[in-house]
């Protein structure tokens, strides 16, 4: 859980409502040129999604993860954090001790968040490392090349209890515009690859 002070979206995000017709496309574009940002070469992409299913605010990323799982199938894309297996703050550090061992890979943090209350409902993609925890005052460890948060709900009062009352089906909606932009992000982001492998081969 991480707690969004969204005010002025700067050149390095972008920032969509889920009511929006185009918020799926809108989050796609600005992931992919995300993962271009920092995959200008083929190497593989793992997509972090934190939260826990026995908070209905902070099942956003579990959620996530469950739909990416089912929809991604590259060998070189790494799901993890779903419903059955959550990535939360008592395995975070497991996690992220396993990828700094394994081969170099884009990392994408995917998490929920709080934050003002015109902001609830959002999807934002922003650069640089997620810091999860933040909104209900936990030090965790800082993950990813840049992150992806969804605003369930307003922060600053009580953040457990409001995590816990957040309504399932804003959580849902959100979950389902930030797997859908994020798969297709992939679908395009490898397939641009094969074009471009296969460009330099005929050559």
């Amino acid at each position: 859980m991480w707690h969004a002070r969204l005010r002025t979206a700067s050149t390095t995000e972008t920032r969509v409502h889920i009511n929006d017709r185009d918020a799926s496309v809108q989050l796609q574009r600005s992931i992919l040129n995300h993962i271009g940002a920092h995959a200008p070469h083929p190497r593989p992409i793992t997509v972090v999604c934190i939260g826990s299913d026995r908070s209905t605010g902070d099942a956003l990323g579990p959620l996530v993860g469950t739909r990416l799982s089912e929809r991604v199938r590259h060998t070189d894309v790494d799901i993890r954090g779903t419903l059955e297996r959550p990535v939360h703050a008592a395995n975070l550090t497991e996690h992220l001790e396993q990828l700094h061992s394994a081969e170099q890979r884009t990392i994408i943090a995917v998490d929920a968040c709080l934050g003002r209350s015109e902001n609830v409902g959002t999807a934002c993609v922003k650069s640089g490392p997620l810091k999860p925890g933040t909104g209900v005052n936990k030090s965790l460890p800082s993950i990813g090349h840049f992150h992806i948060v969804g605003v369930v709900n307003v922060g600053g009062f009580m953040e457990y209890f409001v995590l816990q009352n957040t309504r399932l089906n804003l959580v849902v909606r959100l979950a389902d515009v930030i797997a859908d932009a994020t798969a297709l992000a992939l679908e395009n982001h490898f397939s641009q690859e094969a074009t471009q492998v296969a460009a330099t081969t005929d050559v």
